[in-house]
């Protein structure tokens, strides 16, 4: 689970807003994981997968306009972290995650908040500098 901290804020309310919905997707896959009800839990790993995907396709074509808009030297290395990304979660092998699914959602929860925080603290509040 992944609580958002004001550290994380880059003082720009439209990608601030938009990072914490990222927030939302991965406590959602923690939800997921933690719940004991689900007997079969890979159509709602798939649908947060499917989320994570076109909200952070949206997101960063947002942070990348940003980007552009105050000409951010670093634009793009940063579209290349973001490509990096969004090819990543679209690599997953489903049918593994259907086998081993507490397993493999643990291992994609761990991915999206550790690139989460690290990608928001060191990149992106870079950019507001």
């Amino acid at each position: 689970m992944i609580t958002w901290k004001d550290d994380y804020s880059m003082g720009v309310e439209k990608i601030d807003n938009q990072h914490k919905h990222l927030v939302e997707i991965a406590n959602k896959a923690y939800e997921v994981l933690k719940n004991d009800i689900y007997v079969d839990k890979f159509d709602k790993i798939v649908e947060i997968l499917k989320e994570l995907e076109d909200y952070t396709v949206y997101h960063f074509e947002s942070e990348e306009e940003y980007m552009k808009e105050i000409g951010y030297d670093g634009y793009f290395l940063h579209k290349i972290e973001h490509k990096q990304f969004v090819e990543k979660i679209k690599s997953i092998d489903l049918n593994k995650v259907d086998v081993e699914q507490d397993k493999h959602l643990l291992e994609i929860l761990n991915f999206i908040v550790d690139w989460l925080v690290k990608h928001i603290l060191e990149k992106d509040k870079a950019i507001t500098k």
